[in-house]
């Protein structure tokens, strides 16, 4: 049986792929898929349904939220900020933030660890 963290990163090895294609949303969930995790950073796909959320918390590293699908509020240190599709927000390292689903949305999650 293959890996599922295995089976998203074969599919984007040489190939083009839609972002947004390779995760799915689920009723009433936050899903993930790890599309790369090295030492120097993560790449991770999330689909959240309305209402989920990622509770503030903080990270040392920075992280970079690029919103593939709907609509997104990302708390930066108390301040929360409107994403759409096709925008992006970089969340510093050490600073407390969270992520909530306005409506479903799917995002990528770009971590650099330095």
């Amino acid at each position: 049986m293959t890996d599922k963290k295995e089976s998203v990163l074969q599919d984007c090895v040489g190939t083009a792929q839609r972002l947004a294609g390779l995760v799915e949303y689920a009723q009433n969930s936050v899903v993930s898929k790890t599309i790369l995790d090295k030492p120097a950073g993560t790449i991770t796909l999330f689909a959240f349904d309305r209402g989920q959320k990622l509770s503030e918390h903080t990270v040392p590293y920075d992280a970079v939220v690029q919103i593939l699908d709907g609509r997104a509020t990302v708390s930066i240190a108390g301040e929360d900020i409107e994403v759409p599709a096709g925008q992006i927000i970089i969340m510093p390292g050490n600073v407390p933030h969270a992520v909530a689903a306005i409506e479903r949305f799917k995002m990528l999650l770009t971590m650099i660890r330095a």
